[in-house]
């Protein structure tokens, strides 16, 4: 798993037309064939095939925000992208594959980068420093640049002259569902089918919309304290749980169950007798708690610990990895920065560009009003050095072990620590507007978003180098979809948090929590460390146990109803694999990860949509007198529908990936990246 929970594939088998052997042998690059050859000139970066990738990257962008901040997931973009852009040209006819591949370019990077956004930036909101839109827009845009740009003169080096022994999975992947084309037409079914079915359901059972049954029914243990299961009974989390897999599901669902069925019962009972408000508390007794907040007041602070360790352990972990890459990149960097193209299929921008992209974007950084960004000169300094180190580290990481292994949130405490430590030493106990949290956390913000996005571009270039692209066409196409869906980041955040509360039970934001924590940490020490310190070693102990301590840790802080379906999800991912073997089992497995991918985006999409009806209902009359004409079955008869029609989409997802026919294709393991 890896610091952003995200979804991924990686390939095993190739079936029918596909990319030739050498693809996968280590051959010297130069020497390797693409699927289109270099001498081919094909439509590649055209007005459709960046208008296609940009509606991608926005709707995938605006799904992964509101997912990432809802249970600490991320879906990526990459497969849905290829199989869209396949399907979107079948029907406008005439369109090439290097379009396709275009597409899925500009569209992941909409993913990647809501990715970065929301692992760091919400912490503002429960810093209590609502941002404004332009301050997301500056960030997300800036960071995403510094990314792409510090990724380009690797690429020769890591891409082209380590063929075979980098094998880069999501890229090659995408590659293999490009070039196996004649399939995408039925792919392109199951995911626009699941799109569909997520959306309408998203519709019906949500509590500001339709709400025609209880969206998330709980039941309380008669004789056991404060003892709480709920099910948030939603097509996203069923699809995420399909997607990432019964172990991974398992885990989260242990450290939900630890939360709300060990830790709140152990709290409500042992504090049942004290009379006066226990730290961090200041008000309530915890005798007059619901284990809702209970778990807000406690239980946070104690997954905070858990998603801390885990994170540091994932970066100690990597850290010889981390350090080989760092050489091995500037070695490489060295080698072919100054190298001239000889084909296309070898064409960069400029390093010239990229040098002078980089300083002005540091110049800007520096210049930026306190009033907006209070960063300064040393602040700038830090985003530019630290986000070209794990540039290179994030680039040559995912090529190892793929974007599942990028321990891009251990990256960014690390920054998060060091930053603080070193504001604290110069003495900057205060900024421009009085408080050194924001310029802190705008740093690891900058560093999240460009190790993020140079993952993303690594495996798009890599896709592109084995399909016979074009590597500068995908570099400005990379920058287009990093400032489309950086245009729409800033509303989807503001609308989120107007319509749900970011940091609420809700939209909990597991991972900008913890890097609230840390900075608070640092610069103010006024954490519940004794309630962090708990959390440490509970996940130290599934550590020395041989468990993956960073998962269970992320299951600790979200609420049991959120973990619950995503366990769902990955049952039937297991009834599918058990009742099938060998090609079949792949097949099968493929298609309902394509069904599952379209219920997530289908559904967070639509749930953006309703928060922003909720954001606007304040000043809305028309939708306040709708939502209150509109009443749903509740009680006892609404837990029961909701939980019935519930396992009705869980059915249809098992059906979907038993009875499709696809005709064949590569398999996509999907992934959860840590967080």
């Amino acid at each position: 798993m890896n610091d952003e929970t995200r979804v991924e594939e990686a390939p095993v088998t190739r079936k029918g037309k596909g990319l030739p052997p050498e693809a996968y042998e280590e051959i010297p690059g130069l020497e390797y064939e693409p699927y289109i050859p270099a001498s081919a000139s094909l439509p590649e970066f055209t007005l459709r095939a960046v208008l296609i990738g940009a509606v991608v990257g926005i709707v995938f962008g605006a799904a992964n925000a509101y997912l990432g901040l809802k249970v600490g997931l991320t879906v990526s973009a990459s497969i849905p992208a290829a199989v869209m852009g396949v399907a979107v040209f079948r029907v406008l006819k005439g369109g090439s594959i290097l379009e396709g591949n275009m597409v899925q370019t500009v569209g992941s990077a909409g993913e990647s980068l809501a990715a970065g956004v929301i692992f760091t930036i919400p912490a503002l909101f429960i810093f209590g420093l609502a941002p404004s839109q332009i301050l997301i827009f500056t960030l997300a845009s800036l960071g995403g640049l510094l990314g792409v740009l510090f990724m380009i003169p690797l690429r020769r080096y890591l891409i082209r002259d380590e063929h075979g022994r980098l094998p880069y999975p999501e890229g090659t992947a995408c590659a293999e569902v490009l070039a196996a084309g004649d399939t995408g037409g039925a792919k392109a079914r199951l995911l626009f089918s699941g799109l569909g079915v997520g959306g309408v359901y998203q519709y019906l059972v949500n509590g500001n919309a339709l709400s025609l049954w209880e969206g998330e029914p709980s039941f309380r243990i008669t004789g056991y304290p404060r003892a709480e299961v709920g099910v948030a009974a939603t097509p996203e989390l069923l699809g995420v749980g399909y997607v990432i897999g019964p172990k991974i599901s398992a885990i989260l669902l242990a450290g939900g169950v630890i939360g709300w069925l060990v830790l709140i019962p152990a709290i409500a009972t042992f504090g049942a007798t004290a009379s006066a408000p226990l730290y961090p508390e200041t008000e309530m007794l915890i005798r007059d708690m619901e284990p809702g907040q209970i778990w807000n007041r406690y239980i946070r602070y104690i997954g905070a610990g858990a998603v801390a360790f885990g994170g540091l352990v994932t970066l100690l972990r990597a850290l010889p990895v981390i350090w080989q890459s760092f050489k091995v990149g500037l070695g490489g960097l060295r080698e072919t920065a100054g190298e001239a193209a000889a084909r296309r299929t070898d064409d960069d921008l400029s390093f010239r560009l990229v040098v002078g992209g980089a300083l002005g974007i540091g110049l800007i950084l520096a210049l930026l009003p306190p009033s907006l960004a209070p960063v300064g000169p040393l602040g700038a300094l830090l985003m530019v050095l630290f986000s070209f180190f794990f540039v290179t580290v994030s680039s040559r990481i995912v090529g190892l072990i793929g974007t599942s292994s990028n321990p891009v949130s251990g990256m960014t405490i690390a920054t998060l620590l060091v930053t603080a430590l070193i504001f604290v030493a110069l003495g900057r106990t205060e900024t421009a507007v009085g408080d050194p949290r924001m310029a802190i956390l705008l740093v690891g913000a900058v560093i999240a978003i460009s190790a993020a996005i140079a993952g993303d571009t690594s495996q798009d270039l890599k896709t592109g180098f084995l399909i016979g692209a074009t590597p500068r066409r995908q570099q400005w196409g990379e920058m287009i979809g990093v400032l489309t869906s950086a245009t729409v980041m800033g509303a989807v955040l503001l609308v989120l948090h107007g319509g749900l509360g970011i940091g609420s039970e809700e939209l909990p934001a597991p991972q900008a929590t913890l890097m609230a924590l840390v900075i608070d940490g640092v610069v103010n020490a006024d954490l519940p460390w004794a309630l962090v310190v708990v959390g440490v070693f509970i996940a130290a102990v599934f550590e020395m146990l041989g468990l993956p301590s960073l998962a269970l840790a992320v299951g600790l802080y979200l609420p049991l109803s959120l973990t619950t379906p995503i366990m769902a999800g990955g049952l039937v991912r297991l009834l599918v694999e058990k009742r099938n073997e060998g090609e079949e089992r792949r097949e099968k497995r493929e298609n309902g990860v394509l069904f599952a991918s379209g219920l997530i985006a289908g559904a967070a999409v639509v749930g953006v949509l309703i928060a922003g009806l909720v954001f606007g209902a304040e000043q809305s009359v028309a939708v306040r007198s709708f939502q209150d004409a509109v009443t749903g079955l509740t009680g006892g008869a609404g837990a029961v529908v909701s939980l019935a029609v519930f396992l009705g989409l869980a059915g249809l997802l098992w059906w979907v990936a038993e009875r499709a026919r696809t005709g064949g294709g590569i398999e996509d393991i999907q992934r959860a990246e840590e967080m």
